[in-house]
């Protein structure tokens, strides 16, 4: 992913985010991952300062997401987020998933979920899989951005 400022990113990604510097280049790319068992999740590269931010009106990726393992971690980091002052767009209750969606410093949208293992999904008789409540809420109160 290319950002403006590697510093100002990997403060992100690892303090507030929670990734790990798996390595580190030559070149400046600089590789991260939620799970140090795999070499990266993410890999950033700085542009510079004057670079344009992401453009929602073409074509191409409208966010990338972290699935938490439990509740409780999705819950921790939505507090860790909110801590640090963090850019939160909007909730999703997409019933058998919660999500978080914020931005990064570069306007990057990031969702965090966690999903209900699928023996306890229930599908809504008229609107599908992603009709019902999700039985878990995180706190109500949150700041969105442009608030």
């Amino acid at each position: 992913m290319r950002v403006r400022d590697i510093d100002r990113s990997v403060d992100f990604y690892t303090r507030v985010m929670g990734l790990t510097i798996m390595e580190k280049t030559a070149s400046g790319t600089v590789f991260m991952s939620a799970n140090t068992e795999k070499s990266h999740e993410l890999a950033i590269r700085a542009i510079g300062m004057d670079a344009g931010g992401p453009d929602h009106s073409i074509v191409g990726q409208a966010h990338m997401a972290w699935q938490m393992e439990t509740f409780e971690d999705l819950q921790e980091l939505y507090d860790r987020i909110r801590e640090n002052d963090v850019r939160i767009v909007r909730m999703g209750d997409h019933g058998v998933s919660m999500g978080v969606y914020l931005l990064d410093p570069d306007d990057n949208e990031i969702e965090i979920y966690y999903e209900m293992p699928k023996d306890q999904w229930e599908r809504h008789p008229e609107k599908g899989l992603f009709g019902n409540q999700h039985p878990r809420q995180l706190e109500e109160r949150v700041t969105v951005a442009g608030d």
